[in-house]
């Protein structure tokens, strides 16, 4: 598998990548951004994977992730993909909204048209882009870990249920926990799986955690003055499912933040070193 470099840039001794290749999973092109740390020639390096939530691409993180220098010390890759496909012939919301359709794939498989041809998000992140990082950058496939934002949150912990022995640790900014639940949740998936909710349940954390999903823990942080609190991230939701699963769960209430890229930007770091502790130990 080939890949375009888009740009370079050195960065705490390592370098920051974006680049660009043919998707055969979302049959579009596809940009991600990779930050490999300084490392000795010939290492093999353990990687994070970031999902970015709803309106953003690899850029958001890249850009105003913070995470750079953490990962310089730590020795850790962190991976960027998109979060839908693009292109001109590429479905998006028939009422150009901004919670479903480009920039919103939700990271499933959709199986609904006219979304069924490009909207394979689940299949790129945890198959044909693992294989083409593996392929081109100095990866440990054996240490991978997975965390997210929002929607990206909702992807990292649900990757992480699915696929408990690939992903060493997992965490989440104000993660979507129970999209089967939620408003932005249900408009996603019954437009990308349709109406059948019992096939929603593999893309719900909670829902996976009721169905005996099983995982060694997660680190969740959410601010206590993000507006999508109440109505569409509900962290209480998986509290007491991981109470009653005895799924450990470490949920951290940070008074005065919001949803945006200050509030992760401040605790990339802590999130960081408890990725580092487990894909290292």
């Amino acid at each position: 598998m080939t890949i375009q470099t888009v740009s370079t840039n050195k960065s705490y001794g390592g370098v920051q990548g974006v680049y660009r290749h043919a998707s055969s999973a979302t049959k579009t092109d596809m940009t991600f951004s990779v930050y490999v740390p300084p490392h000795q020639d010939g290492a093999k390096l353990p990687v994070v994977w970031y999902l970015s939530g709803l309106t953003c691409t690899h850029a958001n993180v890249t850009e105003k992730g913070e995470f750079r220098r953490a990962c310089a010390e730590l020795g850790l890759i962190f991976v960027a993909p998109d979060t839908s496909p693009r292109g001109a012939d590429v479905p998006g919301d028939p009422n150009n909204a901004y919670d479903f359709g480009l920039g919103a794939g939700f990271y499933v498989d959709a199986t609904q048209e006219p979304f069924a041809r490009n909207y394979h998000m689940w299949s790129y992140v945890t198959d044909e882009l693992p294989r083409l990082v593996a392929e081109h950058f100095p990866v440990d496939a054996k240490r991978q870990s997975v965390m997210g934002h929002s929607m990206g949150g909702h992807g990292a912990l649900t990757v992480a249920l699915r696929n408990p022995h690939r992903y060493r640790a997992a965490s989440a900014f104000a993660p979507i926990v129970a999209p089967s639940q939620v408003p932005w949740g249900t408009k996603a998936l019954t437009g990308y799986l349709g109406p059948n909710k019992e096939t929603w349940r593999a893309h719900d954390t909670v829902a996976l955690i009721e169905d005996g999903a099983k995982y060694s823990g997660f680190l969740v942080d959410y601010g206590d003055a993000d507006n999508f609190l109440t109505e569409q991230l509900r962290p209480e939701l998986l509290q007491a499912a991981c109470t009653k699963a005895n799924l450990p769960l470490t949920l951290r209430r940070q008074p005065g933040y919001d949803h945006s890229y200050y509030f992760i930007s401040t605790f990339m770091s802590d999130h960081l070193h408890w990725h580092a502790a487990r894909l290292t130990a």
